[in-house]
């Protein structure tokens, strides 16, 4: 199963606060564990939501909405794409993760939909272009820059 592993953010990190050498080196460590036991597909940490945007969409209209937004408890500081066998398997290695954080922190574990889950409504179609187009963003992921 898959499942993305989102680091929540605090009032530091929406205000910039960069983490710390010894925070680096042991996210840099437990990076590594992660990649080597297989696990790891990606993960990076965001810029404050002071330097991004939102799109509402209200039918056909669409809205542009600077940040800071503000509800910081709601707002992702950073993410893992994880491959796990398990829930239980994904909640034991975020045990393992040193505090993101310098005071309380929060992660939170989601599933990511396969596309079994959606059922005959993802037609055979569909899954062909999804198919294509996991090749192709591999294939550009892969591409010497």
């Amino acid at each position: 199963m898959r499942v993305m592993v989102i680091v929540k953010a605090t009032t530091d990190s929406e205000a910039g606060k960069m983490p710390t050498t010894e925070l680096l080196t042991a996210m840099g460590q437990y990076n590594e564990e992660l990649v080597k036991a297989g696990i790891m597909q990606a993960g990076e940490g965001l810029h404050p939501s002071s330097r991004g945007k939102r799109v509402r969409f209200s039918g056909a209209n669409r809205t542009v909405i600077d940040g800071p937004f503000a509800e910081t408890k709601e707002l992702i500081a950073g993410f893992w794409l994880w491959q796990v066998k398990s829930m239980e398997e994904a909640v034991e290695w975020v045990r393992r993760c040193p505090n993101p954080m310098e005071g309380d922190s929060e992660i939170e574990i989601r599933q990511i939909f396969s596309a079994e889950d959606f059922g005959g409504e993802f037609t055979p179609e569909l899954r062909e272009q999804e198919d294509r187009l996991r090749a192709e963003i591999e294939q550009q992921t892969h591409k010497p820059k």
